[in-house]
């Protein structure tokens, strides 16, 4: 098999980079997927990350090792496994970042990723089901829809927010994200829109696109110095395919490092450690890795949540009846409602937490819902000072890498992580959603609001990812980065990144949307390479 561009990787960007790549019609593309065909009709309902998260049919189930900055606790990192990636089981929710983010990133040297470069490409990408600003696309491929699910608890935990002095905000990716209001969500008419079903669904009928599902990449193939192909399992059996002009690595922050580690382009002691040959010295292969960090203050309500509207089989029979007569009601509900993205800081120039508020809670959303009726005021850090590295478990392609997410490890990032949680708890003293708050269930009354330390240590035991691993194969212009600003990866020719690991430094917020760009932007530079 032989291809002018081969696509390692079906998820967020991976089929936006493979779509657009295609589109034309002057160049032929195969796009390989690890994973099966989203068939699973979990996948396209919206509330189906319940059952598609932690399923290794459709999850990788990735595990970190034990994190001393997190009472020695291993975390649970799914990513998708399937057509679309993560994007096919994630919960939904649409964030840019702020343009500062973007503008930090051409500032460290990557010329052409301001947020004046980038905003076009979220423009074009997007189909923005709600209120008209310059700001938003109209013809993309992603549906992207405003509130459709009410929940009285969220209503009054956003009014809280503004009751505190905080501002609200209609429109977090218009520009300025400050502010309390509802998350926005990839999905349309109660059907989750994926990167598969936005960009892969349109392009599938594309006679000079070819895409490979249950093909696991193995190894790059390397030649004097290029890479000109890739080894993959399909099935079972060991096979390979050609590119003529180039690879690109779309496998996400966790598969993108592997395989180039796999390949021989990595820190050298380390290959040389598990007995691979070292075909470039690349020590920060695996390493600035970064990812959000969610506490959960849990309240007890007595307005009805989810816990309460699903706990016996009639009610859950009801939710059922009403998704299939008219797609609307809880199985549309994204993770998350309302949001805000605030300062813990006055003197911050942008924000630096962000919520999550849901009008459910639980121990551990795998072993159901509390009994008691309850909503959840997650909050996590937007950007992390503390790094971790991934690194090789063994040279056989089929082991899970080796995870260190070192959270929690500077006195800055405890230092906010603390002042989240005080924010989410003096939220719950304002009107209107003090009233109905019957008692904090987490951190409880054991952890006093001003007691730092224990609210520290709560944290330590408590807190999860929030699933936005990043950065492992950074984009730079200085000698350690592992690819340059055109996303090419140093010391190989016809070899390209275009996922969550070249980001030198996660964006503040959900991933999904800007690996999406990231593909896409992939895409613009290779076709202008071809074509110059």
């Amino acid at each position: 098999m032989e291809f002018d561009f081969v696509v390692v990787g079906a998820g967020s960007a991976g089929c936006a980079l493979a779509a657009k790549l295609s589109e034309n019609g002057r160049h032929s593309v195969a796009l390989l997927e690890a994973g099966p065909r989203d068939w699973n009709p979990w996948i396209h309902i919206p509330v189906g990350y319940f059952k598609t998260m932690g399923n290794p049919a459709t999850d990788w189930c990735y595990k970190t090792q034990a994190d001393p900055n997190t009472a020695n606790r291993e975390h649970k990192w799914p990513r998708g496994r399937v057509l679309g990636g993560s994007s096919s089981i994630n919960g939904l929710l649409y964030v840019r970042g702020q343009k500062e983010d973007y503008d930090a990133w051409r500032q460290m040297g990557c010329t052409g990723w301001g947020w004046d470069d980038v905003l076009p490409i979220f423009k074009r990408s997007e189909t923005w089901h709600g209120p008209e600003h310059e700001d938003r696309g109209n013809d993309g491929p992603l549906l992207v829809s405003s509130k459709s699910l009410s929940r009285e608890i969220v209503d009054h935990w956003v009014s809280a927010g503004v009751a505190a002095g905080y501002p609200l905000n209609e429109d977090y990716n218009s520009g300025d994200q400050e502010g309390v209001g509802y998350f926005q969500f990839t999905a349309h008419k109660g059907k989750r829109c994926s990167s598969a079903v936005a960009y892969l669904k349109p392009a599938r009928s594309r006679k000079n696109l070819e895409v490979i599902t249950n093909a696991q990449t193995t190894k790059l193939i390397i030649e004097n110095g290029r890479a000109t192909g890739v080894e993959f399992d399909h099935k079972g059996k060991l096979k390979t395919v050609k590119a003529r002009h180039e690879v690109i690595l779309s496998a996400g922050a966790i598969g993108s490092p592997q395989i180039l580690m796999l390949s021989g382009i990595g820190p050298g002691q380390h290959l040389s450690d598990h007995g691979i040959a070292t075909v470039v010295d690349a020590p920060e292969v695996g390493q600035n890795l970064q990812d959000h960090l969610q506490a959960r203050p849990v309240f007890k309500t007595d307005l009805p949540t989810m816990n309460v509207e699903t706990n016996n089989i009639l009610k859950q029979g009801m939710i059922a009846l009403q998704y299939a007569l008219t797609r609307k009601g809880p199985m549309t509900m994204a993770a998350s409602l309302g949001t805000a993205f605030l300062k813990t800081d006055d003197r911050l120039e942008t924000p630096d937490i962000q919520f999550h508020i849901q009008p459910f809670s639980a121990d551990n959303p795998a072993d159901g819902p509390h009994k008691f009726s309850g909503f959840t005021a997650s909050v996590c850090q937007l950007r992390p000072e503390s790094m971790g590295h991934m690194e090789l478990a063994s040279a056989n392609w089929r082991d899970h890498p080796h995870f260190h997410p070192n959270y929690l490890a500077t006195p800055g990032d405890q230092q906010t992580i603390v002042r989240g949680i005080q924010i989410a708890r003096r939220i719950a003293e304002f009107e209107p959603l003090k009233p109905h708050i019957l008692e904090e269930h987490a951190p409880g009354e054991g952890v006093a609001k001003d007691d730092e330390d224990k609210i520290l240590d709560w944290a330590r035991e408590t807190a999860v990812t929030i699933y936005h691993p990043s950065g492992t194969a950074r984009m730079g212009v200085d000698d350690g980065a592992v690819v340059d600003p055109q996303l090419k990866v140093k010391g190989i020719d016809g070899l390209r990144i275009a996922d969550a690991s070249i980001m030198p430094r996660l964006v503040s917020g959900n991933t999904n949307a800007p690996c999406i760009m990231i593909g896409e932007k992939a895409a613009d530079m290779i076709l202008k390479d071809v074509n110059a």
